[in-house]
């Protein structure tokens, strides 16, 4: 009889452990379903709360908001409308136009330097100016060109600002130094106006340049023709150093495209853009995309 109240009470102790047992599991199952409840709850708000830091502490370059974009700082899949207009009045002007000059013939072209300090301007006829942005427009150097036709079609700035070269419809390229202290450049007469000769000293009246570029060096110079080729004249060798028959008609945009001066694009009166590489010359084949 004892022994059978012994094992009754063992049996009701293990049944209360049990029942204990289970007791102990609810709160932390209850504990488990609250924190994912409530993390569930809060994470959107902690998300919102990134996307108000990120727009108040929006970076101050195009770089940065980029960056932040790709990393998902943003607060979203792509820029705000906050930071479309921010981005957009970095890089397009919101002041003018105003006049810099009054000058008797037409302007053709015009570029800045790559400091922004510098505008050139070339005007129909034999005229190039060189204006100081930091001085209140003020003339840096007026260029009275050497064998121009009809008018300067293209004009480049050297990598260093020293150098000018200008281009007309003719096969010669100029190189002028419009760092020097006189303020009048007459080609020849008080300044010497190197010429580089695309022909080889073969007469071609047709022959015409539409685009001139430095290289990112200042060591070579790419023009694009009338007679639908691109030149690249070697400086210091003094000479043509790479002639390719490029597009069907006029060649009226030519630049190298990065520091190697082994890839350059063209575009064309054919309706086409191309991209060369010189590493692989071999006629109309070098190209690599159009």
């Amino acid at each position: 009889m004892q022994g059978r109240m012994r094992g009754a009470r063992r049996s009701a102790r293990g049944e209360s452990s049990r029942k204990a047992a289970g007791r102990e599991v609810e709160p932390f199952t209850l504990c488990g379903e609250m924190s994912h409840l409530t993390r569930a709850t809060s994470e959107p708000c902690r998300r919102a709360r990134g996307a108000a830091f990120a727009r108040r502490a929006r970076p101050f370059s195009a770089y940065e908001l980029v960056s932040a974009r790709e990393a998902g700082r943003a607060g979203g899949a792509g820029f705000s409308a906050a930071d479309r207009a921010y981005l957009g009045r970095q890089h397009i002007p919101t002041k003018g136009p105003w006049g810099v000059d009054d000058v008797e013939s037409e302007a053709y072209v015009s570029q800045f330097s790559a400091d922004g300090s510098l505008l050139i301007a070339g005007f129909r006829g034999s005229r190039i100016r060189v204006y100081d942005a930091e001085k209140g427009w003020k003339i840096h150097k007026d260029i009275s060109c050497r064998s121009v036709h009809w008018t300067v079609s293209d004009i480049a700035l050297s990598p260093d600002q020293r150098f000018l070269a200008y281009a007309s419809l003719t096969p010669i390229v100029h190189i002028v130094n419009v760092q020097n202290a006189g303020k009048e450049s007459h080609a020849n007469i008080t300044e010497i106006h190197e010429g580089l000769d695309l022909t080889g000293g073969d007469e071609d009246e047709d022959f015409g340049i539409f685009s001139v570029k430095f290289s990112k060096d200042g060591k070579e110079v790419v023009v694009g023709n009338n007679e639908k080729s691109i030149y690249v004249y070697d400086l210091s060798a003094n000479k043509v150093s790479a002639r390719i028959r490029a597009h069907k008609a006029d060649v009226n945009a030519v630049t190298f495209a990065d520091e190697t001066g082994n890839v350059l694009y063209s575009g064309s009166d054919d309706s086409l853009c191309k991209v060369w590489d010189r590493r692989c010359l071999s006629g109309e084949k070098s190209a690599v995309a159009q």
